[in-house]
């Protein structure tokens, strides 16, 4: 909104924090429910990934629907909501970004006199629970009448590992457009499948997660051909050290995708408060660069050789009925 309006934006935002109401929570509950409902029973590619996760993650909550469970959905109440709101929506758990035509002194001053109102509360503890090692493979099978759909995840470090910055130059070679490995060989030239991703993060970057493929095989392919011919390009990472082109690319797209998501207020501001959420301090932004030049041809076949293990891996599938 103008910078003129920024004190409007000030009291309507705190007002939501300091006096929240929770209207038609029971009609707004069964549209949830409803949106869960078709999301997995209605939709064979939600219920693979749900089923994958609960299979991938023995322990940490990373193996649970966002949402929750149907059971859940149906036996929370107005006041376990509530008492939920009260628990994790206080000051000691937000972060809020200002970006645009503003004074920082003006910001300050708003903000303690409308967030000021917010009752203190401690911040909520952090979660405790750490996936146990996976030491052999797991793999889940649908028979679903849908098409066939091969997802495969591998155990990995946090966003806060010392490798991060290795994992997205591994997505970026893999999957980053037309010209990426996974997308020549499997799409272009073999033409195993319609659609092929690898990507780091998955379900989430905050604790230690997943290097996920996932890929949609061709009329006539099969999630077998799929799976085969990514593990082929996995095997070049470990074996092949990267060019210098190669990697010159990947960290000129890297450049080019950091100003692009800084050139808009509302880009800059998601970032900043993504890198604070994530990273715990926003200024990791400005150092993500620094972090993603310094990957060398060695750090990439390093980080391939100890994440694609075939026992730190998960499968899942969808096959059709007949």
């Amino acid at each position: 909104m103008p910078s003129n309006k920024l004190e409007l934006w000030f009291s309507l935002e705190s007002s939501r924090f300091v006096d929240p109401v929770l209207r038609d929570f029971y009609k707004e509950k069964d549209v949830v429910m409803e949106e869960r409902r078709l999301r997995t029973e209605s939709n064979p590619q939600g219920k693979l990934i749900e089923e994958f996760l609960s299979v991938t993650f023995k322990s940490h909550p990373y193996r649970d629907p966002v949402v929750g469970h149907m059971s859940d959905l149906q036996g929370i109440t107005k006041s376990e909501a509530a008492a939920f709101y009260r628990k994790y929506y206080v000051p000691s758990n937000m972060v809020i970004a200002v970006v645009g035509d503003v004074q920082v002194k003006e910001v300050k001053r708003l903000a303690e006199a409308y967030f000021g109102r917010i009752p203190a509360a401690p911040k909520p503890e952090p979660v405790r629970t750490v996936e146990p090692p996976q030491n052999n493979e797991r793999r889940v099978v649908l028979k679903e009448q849908s098409q066939r759909i091969f997802l495969m995840g591998y155990k990995k470090g946090s966003i806060n590992s010392p490798d991060n910055a290795t994992y997205g130059v591994i997505s970026d070679l893999l999957s980053s457009g037309r010209t990426s490995r996974l997308y020549r060989s499997l799409v272009r030239d073999k033409k195993l499948a319609i659609a092929v991703f690898g990507f780091s993060g998955f379900p989430g970057n905050k604790y230690p997660n997943l290097f996920a493929f996932f890929a949609v095989p061709a009329q006539g392919k099969t999630n077998d051909e799929c799976q085969a011919a990514i593990e082929e390009e996995i095997e070049k990472l470990k074996k092949d050290p990267v060019s210098d082109e190669d990697l010159k690319a990947v960290k000129t797209r890297a450049r080019a995708n950091l100003i692009r998501s800084l050139s808009s207020n509302a880009g800059m501001a998601g970032q900043l408060t993504f890198y604070q959420i994530q990273m715990g301090d926003w200024r990791k932004l400005f150092t993500r660069l620094d972090e993603i030049n310094a990957v060398t041809a060695p750090d990439v076949q390093r980080v391939a050789q100890q994440v694609f293990v075939t026992t730190n891996r998960t499968i899942g599938m969808i096959e059709p009925l007949n």
